[in-house]
């Protein structure tokens, strides 16, 4: 058995009580100023204080022993809404952006996500793998030790199938907790672009039945939004994954009020994400089924838009996450440090919130709090240590990642 002592920390982990922090408990975070942590076989066995911890070992129990130099440790960062399985950047339609024209054009015109299906379709597996494994490398050194990757650059059977098989391939040939989500009903694609009922028909009857057979992805994502899929189209759609025993998840009200997070907790989904445009009464209405608000503050940067009310979650009732939204479009970054600084100084979250939704209310909305998003004895031991005295530093040191040093199941990747 392979054990680990961690001692001399600032350590800082959400409280994990059993279900989604929110409200003021969105903020609860344990701090042990010169703290400790055992971990035998990656699994934490003991962290508190160090002279409580170091009472409970003896010395020929540790086989690897590591100061860690008055610095922070937190847990490791679970990006829950990422699409970084993909071939090609678009860096050219970012200009088109940056000029002025709106992303919902761009889709319309057959750009945006209906680009890089052409590109993902025409790619090998390999070459898809290679490219995602860059993705996932990069996220890694940044301090994601769990991230949820989705489907959704295919939109047809074929090319859904074989994205999923190469995001259960960085599942295991990386130290990544990889979540895979499908989602085929990421945009209409252009062959079905005057009759989108008939691929929701596809998708229902064809890609779902599919999926499940496959086996690797755990939940169902669809695009709720205008000029994309209607509520309606929706609802049939995660109805039918509910049944074939996927979790639900929705990109909701990203640009519209449409409708989608109430959609969410009409279907008692796992997470809504985006929520840019959400009106107060589904806010409230996803508070009550305790559906988790996965905010995505870096695309609202790269689109130069309002960002989700995240104070208003709060003050409703909702747990809130925070993720990358990794993807070659409309927000291309693999940093969790960018967007934990974002959400601090951007949508006016403190430390302490900013550090509970970018792990443990993360982990909650791909249902792996049980195994990591905080440090409590039975997890993983997947932490980082940081250059600094506390979270802050993630926001406070600006443009640069503090994350020195990336443990999973307490052993070094990074």
């Amino acid at each position: 058995m392979k054990t680990g002592l961690f001692r001399n920390a600032r350590i800082y982990t959400p409280v994990d009580t059993g279900i989604p922090p929110c409200g003021k408990r969105q903020s609860q975070v344990q701090f042990y100023e010169k703290g400790a942590m055992f971990c035998r076989d990656g699994v934490i066995e003991h962290i508190g204080h160090e002279r409580e911890v170091l009472a409970l070992i003896s010395s020929g129990d540790v086989s690897v022993e590591v100061d860690c130099e008055d610095r922070c440790l937190i847990p490791g960062f679970v990006d829950s809404h990422t699409h970084m399985c993909f071939v090609k950047t678009r860096e050219e339609e970012f200009s088109l952006r940056i000029k002025g024209t709106p992303y919902m054009e761009i889709l319309q015109q057959g750009g945006g996500i209906l680009s890089s299906v052409r590109s993902v379709r025409a790619s090998s597996e390999e070459e898809l793998f290679k490219a995602t494994l860059k993705n996932a490398r990069s996220t890694l050194k940044l301090g994601t030790t769990t991230v949820e990757i989705k489907s959704g650059y295919g939109l047809d059977m074929e090319t859904e199938l074989k994205m999923l098989r190469v995001i259960d391939r960085i599942q295991k040939e990386t130290p990544l907790d990889v979540v895979a989500t499908f989602l085929g009903a990421h945009a209409v694609p252009e062959d079905y672009r005057n009759n989108a009922d008939a691929f929701v028909d596809l998708v229902i009857k064809e890609m779902l039945p599919a999926v499940s057979d496959q086996g690797i992805a755990r939940f169902c994502d669809v695009f709720c939004e205008e000029g994309v899929f209607s509520v309606q189209q929706s609802r049939r759609i995660l109805k039918t994954a509910k049944e074939a025993g996927l979790g639900l998840k929705i990109h909701a009200d990203e640009v519209h009020d449409l409708g989608g997070a109430g959609l969410a907790a009409e279907l008692q989904a796992m997470s809504a994400e985006h929520l840019l445009a959400a009106g107060d009464a589904n806010i409230a209405a996803m508070a009550k089924a305790g559906v988790i608000a996965v905010l995505l503050p870096g695309t609202a940067y790269s689109l130069r838009k309002p960002y989700a009310r995240a104070r208003k979650m709060i003050e409703l009732g909702v747990p809130l996450a925070l993720a990358t939204d990794c993807n070659p479009g409309s927000c291309y970054t693999e940093s969790m440090p960018f967007i934990f600084g974002l959400s601090v100084l951007n949508m006016m979250l403190s430390p302490e919130e900013a550090l509970v939704a970018a792990t443990l209310n993360g982990a909650y909305s791909i249902d792996m709090a049980n195994q990591v998003g905080s440090l409590g004895i039975g997890k993983q031991a997947d932490f980082l240590l940081l250059d600094g005295e506390s979270p802050s530093v993630l926001a406070y040191h600006a443009g640069v990642s503090p994350v020195v040093n990336v443990y999973k199941k307490g052993e070094l990747v990074k």
